[in-house]
């Protein structure tokens, strides 16, 4: 069903991809996997007719394609799910969907029309949302959600899907994943990219493994296991290791937070973290992690409690005061919050901390990029200048970007929101050493992660988040799965919080 034979694509003097055929069958449901940046997305585009390659043919259906836009993909079955949300934020969820495709009575909208459509689309993938509001009110989780259901919603006989549940919950993915079946059940092809190796065995006949833009080896679900495909994913073993911090005490108590409750979200919270420690925060999709982060940051001007770093109360609600008193977010969706994508590389590893290049009214710019190359480096960012607009890079260095601006303002306490969302082994990997290396140089960290095996690999205690309040802290010996896994969902023997 779909076939791609010899297909190169460059971007100025990267090359995205370099002769790579593959195949995949009517009905069947292959994997793409690979780093970040091996070309996994730019294949995906080239087959929905948002890139064109610069060699090579795609077949669908055995019929030789040369899509000009993706609808032209779309009106011959062709549809994609992007890993980076791509909706138009002040339009209403119902417009989102069927955008290209308005029902119209005369020359008019036909808005009772569209919001039925909508319903009907949602339903198909198992969601329920008033699609009525804006699509900027929605979480992250839920604007992924439909995206999927107007990809679905085409009637599409190939789906491509690019990492559809790095944002979803557990329960989301298996509706997903119940979905998927049913599609593939109907005879429609997919090509699936992610970098979670359990769901790729678990649903995909075949796997395709990319690296550097190659197609350097494909395996059949029997004969693919993790080991093997983390070895032609990074091209070495990848060793298990324990993180360094663990081996020394944590020392005093850097962040204090005392009755923070917010109508964002979250209410009564108190915990601390010390330096030198990692605290995991784990709990479900919508417990509040995400806005007591931001509210930790001062971006919630309707937060009260108390909040103090290095025992200096710091004012909530005021984000330069979160600043100066050394606190830093990376936030969950980095595209968005995080960076400025036509910028380049090095404007926004120095973005924010321009000052440090001052000279009198001036930036010095020579010093700043020397300052920004350097940085960068540092933390084994991938890009072929300091001027690379940012959003042309893969979600793996664009996250080490966003890290490293946070490393070199040696933050006391850096918050981290899902730091490895779409990122594959070997970048995820390397981010958490650059976690694990600032909770040995002293800083404190409050991680939120999806992952439970993240937050349990990493940190130092975990405390569990349900429904907007802390109902649990465990010592990393007590945080077993078993154990915060019922914390999460409040079912089960009751866990009693512990101070230590």
């Amino acid at each position: 069903m779909i076939r791609v034979e010899g297909v190169s694509k460059r971007f100025g003097g990267i090359a995205a991809l370099g002769d790579v055929t593959l195949e995949v069958p009517e009905g069947a449901c292959h994997a793409l996997m690979g780093e970040n940046g091996a070309g996994k997305s730019t294949l995906g585009k080239v087959v929905a007719g948002i890139h064109r390659p610069d060699a090579g043919r795609v077949l669908v259906g055995g019929v030789e394609r040369r899509f000009r836009d993706p609808a032209d993909a779309r009106a011959a079955g062709v549809a994609m799910v992007h890993q980076e949300l791509a909706t138009c934020p002040d339009l209403s969820v119902a417009e989102n969907l069927l955008l290209g495709r308005l029902p119209t009575r005369g020359p008019f909208l036909d808005r009772r029309a569209m919001e039925a459509s909508a319903r009907e689309l949602l339903a198909a993938v198992g969601v329920d949302l008033d699609v009525r509001q804006p699509m900027r009110a929605l979480s992250t989780a839920q604007e992924q959600l439909v995206q999927i259901a107007a990809a679905v919603g085409t009637g599409a006989r190939v789906l491509l899907l690019d990492e559809p549940t790095s944002s979803l919950s557990d329960a989301e993915s298996e509706r997903l994943f119940a979905l998927m079946e049913r599609l593939r059940a109907d005879g429609v092809t997919m090509l699936y990219v992610s970098h979670r190796i359990p769901e790729v065995l678990r649903l995909c006949d075949r796997v395709h493994v990319l690296r550097d833009g190659e197609l350097v080896g494909s395996l059949d679900r029997a004969e693919a296991d993790e080991a093997s495909l983390v070895r032609l994913m990074i091209g070495r073993e990848l060793v298990p290791t324990t993180p360094r911090h663990l081996t020394s005490p944590p020392g005093d108590v850097l962040l204090e937070v005392r009755g923070l409750s917010s109508p964002e979200g979250f209410r009564d919270v108190d915990l601390e973290v010390r330096a030198g420690e990692v605290l995991g925060l784990a709990g479900l999709v919508g417990a509040g992690r995400s806005a007591l982060l931001r509210a930790l940051m001062g971006h919630d001007r309707e937060a009260r409690g108390a909040l103090r770093v290095g025992g200096t109360r710091v004012p909530v609600g005021r984000p330069r005061a979160s600043l100066a008193a050394g606190l830093g977010l990376v936030p969950e969706d980095r595209k968005r919050e995080g960076l400025v994508l036509d910028l380049g590389v090095g404007a926004n590893q120095t973005l924010g901390d321009l000052a440090r290049h001052r000279r009198g009214p001036f930036v010095d710019r020579a010093a700043e990029r020397a300052h920004a190359a350097a940085a960068l480096a540092r933390v084994e960012v991938k890009a072929a200048s300091l001027d690379t607009p940012v959003g042309t890079l893969s979600g793996g260095n664009q996250q080490k970007v966003v890290l490293s601006r946070w490393l070199e303002r040696s933050c006391r306490v850096l918050l981290v929101d899902e730091p490895t969302r779409g990122v594959d082994v070997g970048a995820k990997e390397a981010i958490h050493a650059l976690l694990d290396g600032l909770a040995c140089g002293g800083a404190a960290v409050l991680l939120v992660s999806s992952e439970l095996p993240e937050v349990l690999g990493l940190s130092t205690r975990v405390a569990v988040m349900r429904e907007g309040r802390i109902v649990a802290t465990l010592p990393r010996a007590e945080a077993t799965a078993e154990r915060v896994l019922q914390a999460m969902a409040g079912v089960g023997v009751a866990v009693e919080a512990s101070a230590d």
